[in-house]
């Protein structure tokens, strides 16, 4: 079984909890979210606690010996079903590919994990074969950022709770794909909720991750989008006395993401909701509109001076062409130049 998805975590998860086992699981990438989760179900599934004790064991890559990773997963279970071996960092076990041993004739009674993070094995190397024969080969793979939001309310929805489109893009807007740093800010909103109250709010979010609800990257696209220069100058006046919550640098990597979309909108031969919503790949029509309204108040020639303009900016921000000029000063005149 090969899977590289968000969809086939769900269902690797969905088959470890009917208790659908394989004898070899190989997770590896660059997300270790995934990778964790799936690794501590299987060491909450598999074994009783009491089982556990004569039948799991965890061997770390960086001083694990592999021949006595294979002679462990050789033994039976006492008074157990299956014994479980973890093998964790396993991008640090020398000699991984003997693996391969063991994996050509795996025990049906030994459930054999091996995570290998930051990275990934060879799919044509035999040991990746002979495991996708028996077993399965999870690829845990970062998200982009356009798949946060859903994996967000994912998230949430398991727990009961929900959270509307525009709170969720802010959260993606200030954390970004890194999955590490967002489930902490997810787990304090959980244990922030009123009692009673099953609905995280933009703002909840104000109070509990420190991001306003009225002035955050968000809401200056709203108002660039519009066309709205009071409101995108009271936003930019804001970030600028707030600079270690609204980088510059994160600005400008939401309002390229933006234009970026739209202008791939401006090539489309029909610009009707569902177009643009196949064309961008979006799950939900929340935020169609924003790019509707970007085709009506921007010219494609206007959007690729724009696009143009970010990647000068990053530059001057990066000091290249720019000694003095402050982050508040560069934001100020980069959106003067997209609004005018």
């Amino acid at each position: 079984m090969a899977a590289s998805t968000q969809s086939s975590f769900h269902t690797l998860r969905n088959e470890i909890v009917q208790r659908r086992f394989k004898p070899i699981y190989l997770f590896m990438g660059d997300e270790s979210y995934f990778i964790d989760e799936l690794t501590d179900l299987l060491s909450e599934t598999v074994l009783t606690e009491t089982e556990k004790d004569f039948n799991m064991l965890t061997f770390y890559g960086v001083d694990a010996d592999v021949n006595l990773i294979i002679s462990s997963a050789r033994r039976f279970p006492m008074m157990s079903e299956y014994q479980l071996i973890i093998v964790k960092e396993a991008q640090n076990l020398e000699q991984f590919e003997l693996l391969d041993l063991y994996a050509k004739n795996p025990m049906p009674s030994t459930i054999l994990v091996i995570n290998y993070k930051h990275g990934t094995v060879d799919k044509r190397k035999a040991i990746v074969k002979n495991i996708v024969k028996v077993g399965v080969l999870f690829e845990s793979k970062k998200l982009y950022e356009n798949q946060i939001p859903p994996f967000i309310q994912s998230w949430l929805k398991e727990k009961g709770i929900a959270i509307d489109e525009k709170s969720a893009q802010m959260l993606t807007d200030f954390v970004g794909n890194d999955i590490s740093k967002l489930i902490p800010q997810l787990q304090k909103l959980e244990i922030s909720l009123p009692e009673g109250e099953r609905r995280i709010t933009s703002l909840l979010i104000e109070k509990n991750v420190g991001i306003s609800k009225d002035y955050n990257n968000f809401e200056l696209q709203k108002a660039i989008i519009s066309k709205n220069v009071l409101m995108a100058n009271r936003i930019v006046d804001h970030f600028e006395k707030n600079p270690k919550e609204n980088p510059m640098i994160a600005t400008i990597a939401v309002l390229f993401n933006y234009f970026s979309n739209l202008l791939e909108c401006f090539w489309l031969p029909r610009k009707d909701e569902q177009s643009i919503m196949k064309a961008l790949n979006m799950k939900s029509a929340y935020f169609v509109g924003d790019y509707m309204k970007g085709l009506r108040n921007y010219k494609a020639q206007k959007v690729m001076e724009i696009i143009s303009d970010f990647r000068k900016f990053d530059a001057r921000l990066k000091g290249v062409d720019n000694v003095s000029v402050s982050q508040g000063d560069l934001l100020r005149e980069l959106i003067y130049r997209i609004m005018h």
